[in-house]
């Protein structure tokens, strides 16, 4: 069998490094000043205030939750398709998840499983947005009263119209929101994230969660330089990651099978990776794949309701894509092989 096309891919070029040599021959690899211009022009993007960054994608979680008040014995609401990361966070503030189902539109939480979880003792949400997706729906969510956490890891840079000619975009419903940098990421740095909000006394607290341990849980200088050059290119970097993931939701079509998520023409991905929910046997998929040398993954083995496969009582909308949904390779450095490998993979898969 050929080797596989990589699974993911930084979206980095050589002349990317340069802006790492500069801060090494600047001496200045540690948290400071292209740290703090690096969260600026995120911020910026998000159309966000500010906030703090840190070396740890889960103690990232952490603060956020800790600066909505979530605290000991409350329960927090999360999707079923979460990461299992969100139980090792919640459950080290000594909080407890309330798993909820998702839409079956957008395979993010659903305002009507959002309120059950409400009425069943619900204090918070931490929002996932999975494998590209936006919440869609949940305008009136805020008559609630529950404060947001908004993880847009998987979804940065993604958008779409809602119909009404405003176009949303992860990141306006949390009070406070969450992004992770790791290797897999739109924007890497190789590791870290950054917590924001447009709320002064949200980022007044985030800010003196961190304030003891800053210096060393800051995101170095040389990280942040790498985020920087990449937000540069950024919008480049989408529009192909958008026009591959069109390409291979018309391969999709041409089958069985569904692309995860939203199908709108007004839907702007940010290629994250690209999702589908096979109507086969996935370990049939997989090999079919393997064999024309494409990668492809289960999607949501390491999500929390990886042991709810058989609940369609509990996540009627959550089942089909816990058991059947996979992924497939998306970066704007595909060679032109490999796109063509995979449109001639997904357009035939079982």
């Amino acid at each position: 069998m050929a080797s596989l096309i990589r699974f993911f891919k930084p979206t980095l070029r050589r002349k990317d490094m340069d802006a790492v040599l500069q801060t090494m021959v600047d001496e200045k690899i540690g948290p400071g000043e292209r740290r703090r211009d690096f969260l600026k022009l995120f911020a910026q993007h998000l159309n966000l205030k500010d906030g703090i960054t840190d070396r740890s994608y889960p103690s990232a979680l952490a603060t956020a939750l800790k600066a909505v008040g979530v605290k000991e014995g409350d329960k927090v609401i999360v999707s079923v398709l979460s990461p299992e990361i969100y139980r090792t966070v919640i459950e080290s503030l000594g909080a407890s998840m309330l798993l909820a189902d998702v839409s079956p539109e957008c395979g993010c939480l659903s305002a009507e499983a959002i309120s059950r979880a409400f009425e069943a003792g619900g204090s918070a949400i931490l929002l996932h947005e999975p494998v590209c997706q936006i919440p869609t729906g949940l305008d009136n969510i805020r008559d609630l009263g529950l404060p947001i956490v908004e993880d847009i890891t998987q979804s940065f840079g993604s958008r779409i119209d809602d119909g009404s000619g405003k176009v949303v975009c992860p990141g306006t419903l949390g009070d406070v929101v969450v992004c992770a940098f790791e290797e897999d990421c739109i924007i890497s740095t190789a590791g870290g994230a950054a917590v924001l909000s447009s709320s002064p006394e949200r980022i007044e607290v985030l800010k003196r969660l961190v304030a003891p341990t800053s210096p060393y849980t800051d995101l170095p200088d040389m990280n942040a330089a790498l985020g920087i050059i990449q937000l540069a290119g950024l919008d480049g970097l989408l529009s192909r990651r958008n026009e591959l993931y069109k390409m291979f939701m018309q391969a999709v079509m041409k089958t069985e099978n569904k692309v995860f998520g939203l199908r709108s023409v007004d839907f702007l991905s940010n290629g994250y990776v690209f999702p589908v929910v096979v109507n086969g046997r996935p370990d049939d998929c997989i090999a079919f794949a393997n064999k024309y040398g494409v990668s492809c993954k289960r999607t949501f083995t390491r999500s929390v309701g990886i042991h709810y496969q058989e609940r369609y009582d509990l996540y009627p909308n959550a089942v089909a894509a816990l058991n059947r949904g996979l992924s497939f390779p998306l970066y704007p450095f595909l060679q032109q092989k490999d796109t063509e490998a995979l449109n001639k993979v997904l357009s035939h898969l079982p």
